[in-house]
């Protein structure tokens, strides 16, 4: 059974735009490198620091394979460079969880 990994954005609300942008081209990179995309949210209503990325993957062995690829390919190293120079991320947090709900 895949693990899903969620991650907690808090974001600057002025550059919600900017996380957008990210998001959508990590969309683009995500699958390519061997997970399986839920999707990434951006603020909508309530709190407009708050966004998530979601995806599911085999197991955290196959996580630290995915993250080599992640900063092994060229568009994830620019996404990369991207949320640095535009500083719209203030923190992020990982948490990977297991379905619980599911039928065994």
């Amino acid at each position: 059974m895949a693990i899903t990994c969620f991650i907690k954005y808090d974001i600057e609300p002025t550059k919600v735009a900017e996380f957008k942008q990210y998001s959508q081209t990590w969309g683009k990179i995500i699958p390519e490198c061997g997970a399986e995309l839920i999707g990434y949210y951006a603020p909508h209503e309530g709190s407009a620091t708050t966004a998530y990325g979601v995806y599911n993957i085999d197991s955290l062995a196959a996580y630290e394979t995915y993250r080599e690829r992640l900063a092994m390919h060229p568009l994830g190293r620019a996404n990369y460079e991207f949320a640095q120079k535009e500083q719209f991320i203030r923190r992020e947090e990982r948490i990977f969880l297991k379905l619980a709900s599911g039928v065994d």
